[in-house]
């Protein structure tokens, strides 16, 4: 892991043990199953993983593990890790969890049928090329690869759920944060849309089978950090990849 890497991991583990209170107790709704997104897109409904009944399956950066606990008794086996240790105290006690960082997996070749994220860890890693190493290295061949993250056009807006103004550069592609002393204290990477086609099918080895752009529910009025019903009306907010490992 490069010092880059290794000091974007230490910022976010540090920045996520101390939220994880506040951010469990501001997300009560979304963090109750398995939704992928704001907009409460549910596995149920969606059924992105497919049919998992026999499958094994992992979760990545799977924070308090909501999804994970939804899989128990849906999947052959369905586990998750989290790098943060604040993060994994708010899961249920009998889920099979790890400490562990998306550039180091610590998981065997080609142990799991399934790997999915539902905005975890991909946002906060810098190397992104070696994180989708990581997961096709653990996935077998043909597995599939789910993950949501913030929609590439959310970037140019401020995080202020009322702000309809673009106000951001679209290819400015990190956003640090630094401590009183100057040290690295929250770090988060934005992709293009070009970008995470780049990294999966040109560099990498996925196939792209789909992409989810979800709508803004009619009479959902939760606001979610900078999602709300304002902003959901009239443009995304999150992409949903379903890809399959070459």
């Amino acid at each position: 892991m490069s010092a880059a890497a290794f000091s974007a991991s230490s910022a976010n583990r540090n920045f996520w043990d101390s939220d994880a209170d506040s951010y469990h107790a501001e997300h009560p709704e979304y963090l109750s199953s398995f939704y992928w997104c704001p907009e409460m897109l549910h596995e149920a409904e969606a059924q992105l993983l497919g049919d998992v009944s026999s499958a094994t399956v992992l979760e990545l950066g799977c924070g308090s593990a909501p999804c994970t606990q939804w899989l128990q008794g849906r999947t052959r086996f369905a586990t998750g890790f989290d790098l943060s240790s604040g993060m994994l105290s708010h899961a249920a006690p009998e889920l099979p969890l790890v400490q562990a960082d998306a550039l180091a997996l610590p998981y065997r070749d080609e142990s799991f049928d399934v790997v999915f994220s539902a905005f975890g860890a991909l946002p906060f890693v810098g190397d992104l090329d070696a994180a989708l190493r990581e997961v096709h290295r653990v996935l077998r061949p043909r597995g599939r690869f789910v993950f949501s993250v913030p929609h590439p056009m959310r970037w140019v807006f401020p995080d202020d759920p009322q702000n309809l103004t673009a106000e951001l550069s679209y290819f400015e592609r990190a956003y640090l944060e630094q401590d009183a002393n100057g040290e690295l204290s929250y770090a988060e990477f934005h992709r293009t849309m070009g970008d995470w086609v780049r990294a999966l099918q040109v560099r990498g080895s996925f196939e792209i089978r789909n992409l989810i752009e979800p709508e803004w529910p009619e009479g959902l009025d939760i606001t979610w950090g900078q999602w709300s019903p304002e902003r959901g009306e009239i443009f995304p907010g999150t992409a949903i990849f379903v890809c399959e490992a070459r």
